[in-house]
């Protein structure tokens, strides 16, 4: 089969706040902001990877969620609870200093895996979790 991922989805419950986040502090290239029906959509997406976007969009924007499902978003939303992406990076010491610095919740600080990798977690400003991760031989059985 010849698969690619193209988008993945997060939830955010501040497009302004997580524009900033995505472009200003993570480098991210914003490809589209969109209203449609009192909603925003945010798609962003890294210059190294122009095939590959992260759509932000209100908690619970399916046309199928009723009332009740999308407070139940904004509620897991809000504690954090909605899963996240994992970012790959050359430098994750450098990463997690740029985000800190910007504020971020840091939730796990840069250190090295046994399965081979540097890694370190925050939340971006709607609490999805974000993990940075830097692959090297170096990292193996620390």
């Amino acid at each position: 089969m010849d698969l690619k991922l193209r988008q993945c989805f997060l939830a955010v419950d501040d497009h302004d706040k997580a524009l900033y986040f995505y472009r200003d502090v993570l480098g991210l290239e914003v490809r589209n902001d969109v209203s449609f029906e009192g909603m925003r959509w945010l798609t962003v997406g890294s210059p190294l990877q122009p095939d590959v976007e992260i759509v932000l969009e209100p908690p619970g924007a399916s046309p199928d969620a009723s009332p009740a499902d999308r407070e139940l978003m904004a509620r897991l939303l809000a504690k954090g609870m909605l899963r996240g992406v994992i970012f790959t990076t050359a430098d994750c010491d450098a990463l997690h200093e740029r985000v800190r610095e910007a504020g971020a919740e840091v939730l796990q600080e840069p250190m090295n895996q046994p399965y081979g990798v540097r890694d370190c977690a925050f939340r971006d400003p709607a609490g999805n979790l974000l993990r940075f991760m830097e692959r090297s031989d170096d990292t193996a059985g620390a």
